[in-house]
């Protein structure tokens, strides 16, 4: 098996109020306009949402991958998105927590990628070459980024 991971874990505060913040982390359309390489993401059957992100790696170029994912969390202080139960290959899980601190609120985020398949040449004819540890080092770093620039991005609107 052919497994590819990165993860991300954050925290910020902003300030606004508690529900702002939540609304805000719990509107998809907010990743696709303000977070680099989320080309779309749209509501399936049953509550599933499939994300579109796209991504350079070094050697194999631009790539394209789909997230099913579904929303296994929903109260007041955290939101939670983990891969849709039918997903085999591409696992995505998004949470953010939020507590109030007088008149700031502090967001926890995590973000988790996973890419599997049972040969490398399932996801890319040089995935091989390159190797997993290479191809999740550059994920990472991929991923890091575009969750910060994401962050600054929401922290700017939030205290707008």
């Amino acid at each position: 098996m052919f497994h590819i991971k990165a993860a991300f874990e954050d925290k910020l505060e902003i300030k606004t109020t508690i529900e702002r913040a939540r609304a805000f982390f719990g509107d998809m359309g907010n990743f696709v306009n303000l977070m680099p390489g989320v080309e779309s993401i749209r509501e399936e059957a049953g509550g599933v949402m499939r994300w579109l992100i796209s991504a350079e790696v070094p050697v194999i170029g631009s790539i394209r991958q789909a997230f099913a994912v579904e929303q296994t969390l929903d109260h007041p202080q955290s939101i939670e998105w983990s891969p849709a139960g039918q997903e085999r290959n591409n696992f995505l899980r998004y949470a953010a927590q939020f507590e109030e601190q007088g008149t700031r609120v502090l967001v926890r985020i995590v973000q988790r990628v996973e890419l599997r398949r049972q040969k490398a040449t399932e996801l890319h004819l040089l995935a091989g070459l390159l190797g997993e540890n290479r191809l999740s080092a550059e994920m990472q770093k991929g991923v890091s980024e575009m969750m910060r620039t994401f962050l600054q991005r929401a922290r700017a609107q939030l205290e707008q």
